[in-house]
């Protein structure tokens, strides 16, 4: 038997995705032992011990044995610590491992096998979510996820809204749809290609647009994030970075589910946003003052910008309280500055002795040679205190002064006042001054920036002004009136298709307000608009938004020819037994309606494009194939 954990130890050993710190992960071994990982069974099956010790034949297939591999594993005989399995820490573990060690802390939670797709189209209907287990229903969500057919494409550029009659990577797009099914239609295409991902999800307060399956509630919202949050990887660029924003209510769930997604090693940060004075008298709870940002990249290769700031709030306090008068003639008389020490702080390769005017070389050596010494000295930008035991400091002047580097404690950008011309008619609207940073930070010109929860267009408003490219998402019906409102007035449409002026529309020449002072912003740029091509949830739709139960029969009987239903439906059966339906609630009758219709017609897949019974037109059908085919 010594001679099997030998076998077993050498073999995994020669493989880097069991190995942590050079030594053999036992938890993933386990965990992918019991998930069946092809990785790991097909190196089993390379030794014939390990083969014939953990596989049986059985009429010729070789059938792994899920019981007694973790078994062996887990024997104190393989990967034994030393004489006691206990090390001198003291901390939490898992498997006998200790958490900063296994790497492998993963969050449960219900319906975290399933799929929840997610078909909200207003903030106020509430609905029970349809779930797809990955395990028990494979072919529906394979169907479900399929590139979706693209359809009511419109450019808007500032000669107004054209018809599309090309479609390039270089565009700008907005996209109504599902998020989750739009997410997998673009990775067709933009997979590795998106260097921002920004998200404002529904903080789940209970209060906001979340609306799902009040049972669950805190599982189904998790399991909305991690259906989206994984696509959402993969369109991400090697040197790409996400940043999720959310509160108190599920950031420290959403910070382990993230971990297993994204993996901890790629937390790079979280950002405290402190959006406004906390009232510690609105709850029992003290006031809340702040929003969390979680920012991960995908690999360790990722790229962001240190920036810094000069014109907050905040920086200029630093300056009163940091910055002086020069106190001697000369050209600077007048300047403001702040001493910056000589001293190197221990880099052999400057560790420069010297004295100077009667000042002694710092302990460690000066930071300059004394030829730049001199030269600083000429230009009156050194400070000589009286005590010559004290050091010689270097005057920063605030006219050279290029601010503070941004760290991860946001207190100089502030919610939007309702009355301040950037103000939209949206609850929990971002402010233009967010996004900049989060752009300046993460992204430069010409970079892909994407937010699959649009909400007011914050984010595609802030891209557009500064040079990047974007993709937005928004499933729910206000896109129109207040996305595309928002970014025409961006551009500054100034003419209707007749090449006439308006002038009463509501629109400037172009936006002037949040962010567009600072950054030069003129108007001008173009977008996309295209819509996810509905089927079956067109009838989702009619269904939310009836008013009465003699609606919703008026629509049974239209979906009985029109609609696909799911082959469950005995459509004789539930005519004849009509009254019955009757006697049902009127949320109750909604629910029924939408849980006969087959979820995997919701949408048109791309694949059925030339469907007759779906009728895309010969307009869509090309501009599908371009947008398919875009490198």
């Amino acid at each position: 038997m010594q001679n099997l954990y030998n076998d077993l130890k050498e073999l995994l050993l020669q493989h880097e995705p069991y190995i942590i710190d050079d030594k053999l992960n036992k938890p993933k071994i386990e965990d992918d032992g019991l998930n069946l990982d092809v990785g790991l069974l097909t190196l089993l099956l390379q030794n014939t011990k390990l083969k014939k010790h953990f596989f049986q034949d059985v009429h010729g297939v070789m059938v792994f044995d899920k019981v007694k591999f973790p078994r062996f594993i887990n024997n104190k005989q393989f990967l034994p610590d030393c004489y006691t399995e206990f090390k001198n820490k003291i901390g939490l573990t898992i498997n006998g491992k200790f958490l900063t060690e296994s790497k492998e802390v993963v969050l449960d939670f219900p319906y975290k096998d399933c799929v929840l797709q997610g078909c909200q189209d207003q903030e106020d209907s509430k609905r029970d979510e349809v779930f797809f287990n990955e395990t028990l229903a494979p072919d529906d969500i394979d169907m479900l996820l399929e590139p979706k057919v693209l359809t009511s494409f419109k450019k808007y550029d500032a000669n107004g809204c054209h018809e599309v009659t090309d479609v390039t990577i270089q565009d700008n797009l907005i996209i109504k749809g599902n998020n989750l099914l739009a997410l997998h239609s673009l990775n067709r295409i933009y997979r590795g290609k998106v260097k921002l991902i920004y998200i404002d999800p529904p903080y789940n307060t209970g209060n906001d647009g979340f609306k799902y399956n009040d049972k669950f509630n805190h599982s189904t919202w998790l399991t909305f994030m991690k259906n989206r949050l994984e696509i959402a990887r993969e369109l991400l660029r090697e040197d790409g970075v996400i940043f999720v924003q959310c509160d108190y209510n599920e950031v420290h769930y959403l910070k382990v589910l993230m971990d297993c997604i994204f993996g901890n090693e790629n937390f790079v940060n979280e950002i405290i946003w402190k959006r406004k004075f906390g009232n510690a008298n609105e709850t029992r709870r003290l006031g809340t003052a702040y929003d969390n940002i979680l920012l991960y990249s995908k690999s360790n290769n990722y790229a962001i910008n240190l920036i810094k700031e000069k014109e907050s709030k905040h920086v200029q306090e630093y300056i009163k309280s940091r910055f002086t008068r020069v106190d001697a003639t000369g050209k600077h008389k007048g300047k403001l500055w702040m001493p910056y020490p000589l001293a190197n702080p221990g880099n052999p390769t400057k560790n420069l002795s010297y004295e100077y005017k009667g000042y002694s070389s710092p302990l460690k050596g000066w930071r300059m040679t004394k030829d730049k010494l001199m030269a600083l000295d000429d230009d009156e930008r050194l400070y000589f205190p009286e005590d010559k035991s004290q050091r010689i400091q270097e005057k920063k002047f605030l006219d050279d002064y290029d601010g503070q580097p941004v760290d991860s404690l946001w207190v100089d950008i502030f919610v939007i006042n309702s009355q301040s011309d950037e103000a939209y008619n949206f609850d929990g609207q971002k402010p233009e001054d967010l996004l900049k940073r989060i752009l300046l930070i993460a992204t430069n010109q010409g970079d892909i920036v994407v937010d699959y929860h649009l909400g007011s267009g914050t984010t595609a408003a802030v891209a557009h002004k500064m040079g990047r490219r974007y993709i937005g998402i928004e499933q729910m019906d206000y896109i129109d009136e207040l996305v595309i409102t928002r970014l025409k007035n961006v551009i500054g449409i100034h003419k209707d298709n007749s090449d006439q002026l308006i002038i009463d529309d509501g629109y400037q020449d172009y936006d002037t307000s949040g962010i567009s002072k600072a950054v030069n912003w003129c108007g001008g740029g173009s977008f996309i608009y295209c819509e996810l091509m509905q089927n079956n949830q067109i009838w989702v739709d009619k269904i939310n938004h009836a008013n009465n139960s003699n609606q919703l029969i008026q629509l049974w009987k239209l979906m009985q020819d029109k609609a696909q239903l799911s082959y469950k439906v005995d459509i004789n059966q539930m005519n004849a037994n009509i009254n019955k339906f009757e006697c049902l609630s009127f949320e109750e009758q909604k629910r029924f309606l939408i849980e006969i219709l087959d979820k995997n017609q919701l949408y048109v897949n791309y694949t059925e494009i030339d469907d007759v019974a779906y009728s895309v037109s010969d307009t869509d059908k090309p501009l599908n194939s371009k947008f398919y085919s875009m490198k």
